[in-house]
């Protein structure tokens, strides 16, 4: 059954500026298979909710690091390594928030610091020992 044009209102160069895209990013990811749009009496790309809903995950998917591959998993509800994928992209988030976590707190002490040069501030070279020592 074929969609009518009300059900798929939006063309390529619509849905990219909605989310800030090129187009070519939009039919990178159809030749990867992530997006199907439907395709109207002319071959023009036609984009539903649905669509959207998935260029949406796939946005923010990539704005949390997942690459193409990863993505690719998330949305295939068959994947068999389904699981395993995203778990480790759930460990790689830990880590990364952790380190943004120490990131954070050092730079609220450099702030504060009434140190010359913060650097040399036994308080602030705490949260870079354990990058030190790995070193020396």
């Amino acid at each position: 059954m074929k969609s009518s044009p009300d059900e798929t209102p939006w063309s390529v160069g619509d849905v990219a500026a909605k989310f800030g895209l090129a187009t070519h990013v939009l039919r990178h990811w159809e030749d990867v298979g992530l997006l199907r749009p439907a395709r109207d009496g002319a071959g023009r790309r036609r984009y539903g909710v649905d669509d959207l809903s998935r260029v949406a995950v796939i946005v923010r998917s990539k704005d949390s690091g997942m690459s193409l591959e990863q993505i690719a998993v998330l949305l295939d509800a068959e994947a068999v390594d389904r699981h395993r994928v995203l778990q480790a992209h759930v460990d790689d988030l830990d880590r990364r928030m952790a380190e943004m976590e120490r990131s954070r707190e050092m730079t609220l002490h450099a702030l504060s610091c009434r140190a010359h040069d913060v650097a040399t501030c036994p308080n602030f070279q705490r949260f870079v020992a354990d990058m030190v020592g790995s070193v020396a």
